[in-house]
Order: structure tokens, then sequence, then C-alpha cells
């Protein structure tokens, strides 16, 4: 089963997926919505897992910089509680500080122009939250295997 990636964003939901073993990430798409009109993000998504073999969904976790939650945190975690109800399907909180500032610097450096670099930016940003994630679980399971 795949993991998929979410990037939340005031109009714009950026989705990665997994491969099948779980070790790399790739970008799908950006979907875009009216700004704050979330209920339409959760609507393209429970429609688009319904085509996708997904066991879990990693929504990145907007904190500020010195660790505290705020407002675009608490709409996150109120996404990812609506998701867990409409699909049955876990989803992980996973700490997103500085991928989108991340993002732009690998558009960047791969030459993208400016102009272009809106489309890219949040399906890279969710690619990278997801990567961060299937490197941690990596880590983690080899760390189990190395101490018994």
């Amino acid at each position: 089963m795949k993991t998929l990636g979410l990037d939340l964003g005031d109009k714009t939901l950026g989705i990665a997926m997994s491969d099948s073993l779980g070790m790399v990430a790739h970008g799908i798409e950006t979907f875009t919505f009216k700004t704050a009109h979330y209920k339409h993000a959760l609507e393209y998504l429970v429609n688009f897992l319904k085509k996708e073999d997904i066991s879990t969904i990693v929504l990145g976790m907007p904190k500020n910089m010195d660790n505290t939650i705020g407002e675009r945190a608490h709409i996150s975690q109120r996404f990812a509680k609506k998701v867990e109800i409409m699909t049955g399907r876990n989803v992980v909180l996973w700490d997103e500080r500085l991928t989108t500032t991340e993002a732009n610097r690998v558009l960047i450096a791969g030459g993208v122009r400016r102009e272009n670099r809106k489309d890219h930016l949040d399906q890279l940003a969710a690619t990278l939250i997801l990567q961060s994630y299937l490197d941690r679980q990596q880590h983690d399971r080899s760390f189990l295997v190395k101490t018994f």
C-alpha cells in the first residue's frame, strides 16, 4: 500500500504519493480551490482516495518556528480530523517547517522561472513532507532491526 503526502494551503492542496515499497515520494498534482474553501479540497481528496490504494495520509503541520501552534496549524488539524472521519484512513500530522522554502530553493536551482514556480511549489512541498516521513519510517525500521 502507498502513502499520500499533502501540503494544505489557503487555496491549494499539494499532493504527493509514495511508491508501493514506501521508499520514494513523487509529486502528483496541485489542486486549486477558492480561498479558505477547504470543503472543496476535502471533497477532491475523498474522490482521489477512491481511485488509489492508500494506507496512510501524511499532512503537513505548519508549526511556528518556536514550535507553537498557530491558526494555520489549527486548520490542518481540523482538516486531518475530517479526512479521517470521511475516509477511515489514518492521518499523520508531520512538521512541515521550511518545506515551502526548501521547495522554492529546489525550483530556483532547477532553473524554473519565477512565473512558473507557483504551479509546482505546493506539489513539491507535499513531496518533501512525504519524503521526510518515509525517511523517518525507514530509519525507525532500520534501528529496530539493528537492536535485535
